[in-house]
């Protein structure tokens, strides 16, 4: 027994102390902290690559693997002038050294907007370095000495200890009541059913309603708990109307007042604000999600009534979900933006038969081969402009999102008028997923408006 752990920890002891990481805190907040390791900084011009984590007070469910985590390592690339962010690797853990997944990403840049996580990561790695070489080698050096004193302490308390057999009690042993209350093997290995909610809008933040960033992109800041039996859809068992049966977080899906989609009829003509659309060619990356095709864009936004809000994704519906005056359209394309105070913003643009739709036809051009896989192409752009119809005059109401948890007090602007795609293009959607539209909702007393 002495002779496995000693080598077991000379093995480990020279690995270890080479690469032990100087964590340096970035940020505290309820719930989480942000470390930055300062031995992982390379930089090179105005480009910084550097590791940091997110370490959680409770334990979140991982929804790949169905394992619960603790910390989040990522591996980032930063560009200082152009303030963007890419992330090249994500590793969950539930331990500093118990792994549960690992993820070598292939992102693009993304602007890194003011008051995320990104940012506060961005503004430490960008500043100047105050120690040289020589000075970050000698508290490297320092912090692996004091790690090697530890474990050769470790070392001579192992080989003090007497060894003897560690008894291993089998469900066999276990009292019969024990045993009948005791998980066969089968039942902890059974992940965890995932659960996904509306892609419109990202995990729920406790810092405000201001985003997590993308290094953390994948972080749910909710507590663990039960996954629901049946995952929510479009049929059978998980249909809308079962919903806000499936878990209580989604109780509103049923008794919320102000739900989406409703038929848009008897609003009021009035002189609406312009939208003033912010939308370039970026690249992008698009999903299939199981129940939609999500897309990801870079730094779009629109401005209205003196606020932005910044492009988050956009999904796609077939039939479109909202109604004009009873009519339904072919499909519908919903880009979701969020402002800085956590305000959700849906553009609904309605999609009619007609002519190919180029915009359309480049993202069917990249359409994953399997559900719940991304496509990144890594050159091909695209422009959200040229998706928009010719006038941007809309209607709009204030709310809901359209899937669990059916979280109310957003902004709906349902552009006026149609855009034409190809019955080919619709097809396309259609094979996918033949129906992914709730129901209409009750109005209610809301107040609609429309622009003259």
């Amino acid at each position: 027994m002495h002779s496995s752990i000693m080598a077991a920890l000379a093995v480990a002891l020279p690995l270890t102390a080479a690469a032990a990481p100087i964590w340096q805190n970035v940020s505290s907040e309820p719930g989480k902290r942000i470390e930055l390791d300062r031995t992982s900084i390379k930089r090179e011009g105005p480009t910084v690559e550097t590791v940091g984590r997110m370490i959680l007070d409770k334990e979140l469910i991982d929804v790949r693997s169905g394992a619960p985590y603790l910390i989040i390592e990522v591996v980032t690339r930063y560009d200082c002038t152009a303030r963007n962010a890419n992330t090249l690797k994500r590793t969950f853990k539930n331990s500093d050294d118990v792994i549960i997944r690992e993820e070598t990403l292939k992102g693009i840049d993304l602007p890194v907007r003011s008051g995320t996580l990104d940012d506060k990561v961005l503004r430490e790695v960008c500043r100047p370095p105050k120690d040289n070489q020589a000075e970050l080698a000698a508290k490297t050096n320092e912090a692996a000495s004091q790690l090697r004193q530890a474990n050769d302490a470790l070392l001579k308390k192992e080989l003090a200890r007497p060894a003897q057999a560690t008894p291993i009690k089998t469900m066999a042993a276990l009292p019969a009541t024990e045993a009948a209350k005791a998980p066969s093997p089968a039942a902890k290995s059974k992940p965890t059913p995932r659960s996904q909610t509306h892609a419109a809008a990202p995990a729920k933040s406790t810092n405000g309603g201001k985003q997590a960033g993308y290094m953390l992109e994948l972080v749910h800041n909710e507590p663990l708990q039960a996954q629901p039996s049946v995952e929510w859809g479009y049929e059978g068992a998980g249909a809308p109307e079962n919903w806000a049966k499936l878990d209580p977080r989604y109780a509103l899906c049923a008794s919320g007042q102000r739900q989406s989609p409703i038929d848009i009829r008897d609003g009021i003509k009035v002189d609406v604000e312009p939208i003033q659309f912010s939308y370039r060619p970026s690249r992008f990356r698009i999903v299939d999600t199981g129940r939609s095709i999500d897309v990801f864009l870079g730094d779009n936004s629109f401005t209205l009534t003196g606020k932005t809000y910044a492009l988050q994704q956009i999904h796609f519906r077939r039939p479109a979900e909202e109604q004009i005056d009873g009519r339904r359209f072919d499909m519908s394309a919903h880009l979701v933006h969020r402002a800085d105070d956590g305000q959700l913003a849906v553009v609904a643009v309605l999609l009619e038969r007609g002519p190919e739709n180029p915009f359309i036809q480049t993202l069917w051009n990249y359409l994953p081969l399997e559900k719940h896989l991304s496509v990144e192409p890594p050159s091909t752009m695209v422009d959200l402009k040229t998706l928009l119809p010719a006038s941007h005059n809309y209607y709009t109401y204030m709310g809901s999102l359209s899937t669990p948890p059916c979280t109310e007090g957003v902004l709906w602007l349902v552009l006026k008028q149609p855009v034409a795609v190809s019955p080919e293009q619709i097809d396309v959607l259609s094979r996918l997923y033949r129906h992914n539209a709730r129901p209409i909702q009750a109005t209610a007393d809301r107040l609609i408006k429309e622009g003259r």
